[in-house]
């Protein structure tokens, strides 16, 4: 005689099976290797194999996208808020995918390796089937800021925040990156690149009276990107330059406080572009009639 238990296995398991027939799904991250405090990017992919259009939607209580994450000693991470996603509609046949940042749904700042699944139920407020994606892998590093300062914020001064900026390869080119944490309890309020960074020279930094922070860095051979980041973390204004003279464009603080870079030329990506279009080819000159 069968056990209830076991009848309960088997029932479980004809209904993932089933689920997992109607739909094929797979979660793929942004990259690997995050520093805390990034956003922390989750694609997933669903393809409609169940022969009808499919609408999936939920709510607060039962949303129609889940994730369970897990540290490497497999205890689970709780979520600082649920899941609650709008309807996504898939006719048959088609593949839609859903991009999803992690980081404001769970606490992911402590250092350290996790593993990430994703869990689809099937429309149907009563189905209790649901499909699984792939597990995925990533880890989170606090990183090593090369410079730090803490500033008070606008409001004024009643708030702490602490600039950093850090050097960090990952799995990809070195970049330079900006983290802003809250000065009460440390944890990352934003944390993101400003780009790929040479290091032949080494970043200018500086804050300016309006307690913004202004970043100098060499990213291509040629050209050094200058950012000015507010205690919110938000990119306030981003702009390249070039050398003027034989010396290298650098930061320079006025006497009000103000900040600014010397010895460059402001740069202009599109200008350029324009500027090349209007210089004909070789090719496209007219025909000679002798």
């Amino acid at each position: 005689m069968i056990s209830p238990i076991i009848r309960l296995l088997v029932l479980g398991l004809a209904t993932l099976d089933l689920a997992q027939a109607q739909i094929a799904s797979t979660l793929q991250l942004s990259k690997a290797q995050y520093l805390s405090g990034e956003a922390i990017l989750a694609v997933v992919t669903i393809t409609n194999h169940a022969g009808r259009d499919l609408v999936f939607q939920g709510d607060a209580q039962r949303p129609w996208l889940d994730f369970a994450i897990s540290n490497n000693q497999g205890t689970a991470t709780t979520p600082t808020r649920r899941c609650n996603f709008g309807p996504m509609k898939i006719i048959a046949g088609q593949t839609l995918s859903r991009q999803v940042d992690l980081s404001t749904f769970f606490q992911l700042a402590d250092s350290g390796n996790y593993s990430i699944t994703g869990t689809i139920r099937m429309p149907g407020q009563s189905n209790t089937e649901s499909s699984t994606t792939n597990r995925a892998l990533f880890t989170v590093s606090a990183g090593v800021p090369y410079w730090t300062q803490k500033v008070g914020t606008s409001a004024g001064g009643r708030q702490i925040r602490e600039f950093r900026v850090l050097n960090f390869s990952g799995d990809q080119k070195s970049q330079l990156y900006v983290q802003v944490l809250d000065g009460r309890t440390g944890l990352p309020v934003r944390t993101f690149s400003l780009g790929e960074v040479l290091l032949l020279r080494k970043p200018s930094v500086t804050v300016d009276k309006k307690q913004r922070l202004h970043v100098l860095f060499l990213a291509t051979p040629t050209a050094w990107v200058h950012c000015q980041i507010d205690t919110d973390g938000k990119l306030v204004e981003r702009t390249i330059h070039q050398r003027a003279t034989q010396g290298d464009p650098l930061l320079m603080t006025a006497t009000d406080g103000t900040v600014s870079v010397a010895n460059s030329l402001l740069y202009d990506p599109q200008a350029e572009a324009v500027s090349r279009a209007k210089i004909r080819r070789l090719s496209e000159r007219p025909a000679i009639t002798y």
